[in-house]
């Protein structure tokens, strides 16, 4: 199944086919283990890295690092399921170090992050205290570089 994963978080629209033939195994053998991850819930979702600095749009990413408060007999969890559901919050993680959660959050502008910060997560009464930092240029994501243009394919087509 681990093989399956790897392939399948390289490049999503690997058809099970393909997966089959790199694997050696059969089609329907796949099919049935791609289905056991999704139940399982090991595979949660498909998605595409998307390249954003090469679009028209102007979104504001910040990662935020948070002290906070752990409630008694909940720990972080109660905490964390709080703040995820702001729709402004992409990612949320536990982390080690000088802050307990980073929240990746994205706005239309940079007064839209400052709002929510100033208005949504630092009125939380758990939240200790802040440090906002404002994304300025994407390298990597995901395994994939982002900067610099698509390298062209050198291989030689080979033809029957």
């Amino acid at each position: 199944m681990e093989k399956i994963l790897d392939i399948l978080k390289e490049d999503s629209r690997v058809s099970t086919k393909d997966i089959a033939i790199m694997l050696g195994i059969s089609e329907e053998e796949v099919k049935i283990k791609i289905k056991e991850l999704e139940e399982k819930n090991i595979i949660v979702k498909y998605t595409t890295v998307i390249n954003e600095d090469k679009l028209d749009k102007n979104k504001v990413k910040a990662f935020i690092e948070a002290r906070v408060v752990p409630e008694r007999e909940m720990g972080f969890d109660k905490i964390a399921e709080r703040i995820y559901n702001f729709p402004q919050v992409s990612s949320l993680y536990l982390i080690s170090g000088g802050f307990d959660l980073l929240i990746e959050v994205e706005g239309e502008s940079l007064q839209d992050v400052a709002m929510f910060v100033s208005e949504r997560l630092s009125t939380l009464e758990y939240v200790n205290s802040i440090s906002t930092h404002f994304l300025l240029k994407k390298y990597k994501e995901n395994g994939t570089i982002m900067a610099g243009e698509k390298k062209q394919d050198d291989r030689m087509l080979i033809t029957p």
